[in-house]
C-alpha cells in the first residue's frame, strides 16, 4: 500500500490543491516521505517531482520515487517505486465568492516491485475534484475523489480531504489537514489521519516543505515529509 499512501500530494500536505503551475514554468522537488505502522516502515528516500505548465491552466505531473520497505518482521528491499503520472487541469478561476475549481487525474504506474513492498502490483487511477479560496492571509483548499484498481474492478475507495494554511510572514506560511479513506475492498479498513506542515520561501527560486503528523483512525503511527523545491521560468 506504499504509493497509494504517498499518492494526491499537494507538498507538503497529502491534499491537493486546484492551482496549476504558471505557463511555461516549472516546479522540481527532491523529496522523501515516511510512513510507519504497525507492520513497518514505508517510504520514499529520496523521490524527484517535475511539474510543468504546459499551457494555461494545465500542468503536467509526474513523480519518479526510490522507494523502502522496512518491515517489522522479514526482509527489507530499497530499489526503485511505483511512477506517478498526472495531468491537472484548472476550469474555473477564483473571484471574490468563487472558489478555484480543478481536477487532477494520476495515474499509479506499477513500476515497483509488490513482492517486496515497493509498489502497488497492479495500475491504479485516482480521480478527483478540487477547491480553493483565499481570504488575506488565509488559504484553504481541499475535495474528495475515488481510486480505482485497474487490475480488480471491484477494487475501488474514495478519499476525502481539506486543508487550512496561513501566512504569518512574508517567507512563511504554515497549515493543517486532515483525510479520510474509506476502505480499500472488501475485508478493508477505513484510515483517518492528520497533518501539520510549514513551507519556507528562502528565496523566489528556493523552497523548503516539511510537514508529520499521524492516524486517528485505522494503523497509521506516523508520517512525514520533507522536501527541497526549485521554481523557475519566464519572468514575462
Amino acid at each position: 500500500m506504499l504509493l497509494t499512501s504517498r499518492a494526491v500530494a499537494g507538498p507538503p500536505y497529502t491534499t491537493d490543491d486546484p492551482e496549476t503551475v504558471d505557463y511555461r514554468h516549472w516546479e522540481v522537488y527532491l523529496a522523501s516521505q515516511s510512513f510507519h505502522d504497525r507492520d513497518g516502515w514505508t517510504g520514499t528516500a529520496p523521490h524527484v517531482e517535475v511539474n510543468y505548465g504546459v499551457v494555461p491552466n494545465v500542468q503536467l505531473h509526474v513523480i519518479a520515487p526510490l522507494a523502502y520497505s522496512v518491515p517489522s518482521t522479514g526482509r527489507s528491499a530499497y530499489g526503485y517505486g511505483d511512477t506517478e503520472l498526472g495531468i491537472k487541469f484548472r476550469f474555473v478561476q477564483e473571484h471574490s465568492w468563487i472558489p478555484m475549481i480543478g481536477t487532477f487525474p494520476l495515474l499509479e504506474v506499477p513500476t515497483g516491485a509488490r513482492s517486496v513492498g515497493l509498489g502497488n502490483g497492479s495500475a491504479q487511477l485516482f480521480v478527483p475534484m478540487w477547491l480553493q479560496k483565499s481570504f488575506g492571509p488565509w488559504q484553504t483548499y481541499g475535495g474528495t475523489g475515488v481510486w480505482l484498481d485497474l487490475g480488480d474492478r471491484d477494487r475501488h475507495w474514495w478519499y476525502f480531504g481539506w486543508q487550512v494554511q496561513r501566512t504569518i510572514v512574508k517567507r512563511l506560511s504554515v497549515g493543517a489537514e486532515v483525510f479520510h479513506q474509506t476502505p480499500m475492498g472488501a475485508g478493508g479498513f477505513p484510515d483517518s489521519r492528520f497533518n501539520l506542515g510549514m513551507v519556507f520561501d528562502l528565496t523566489e527560486v528556493h523552497h523548503l516543505l516539511v510537514s508529520a503528523g499521524r492516524g486517528f483512525e485505522g494503523s497509521n503511527l506516523f508520517q512525514g515529509y520533507a522536501a527541497y523545491q526549485v521554481t523557475f521560468g519566464p519572468k514575462d
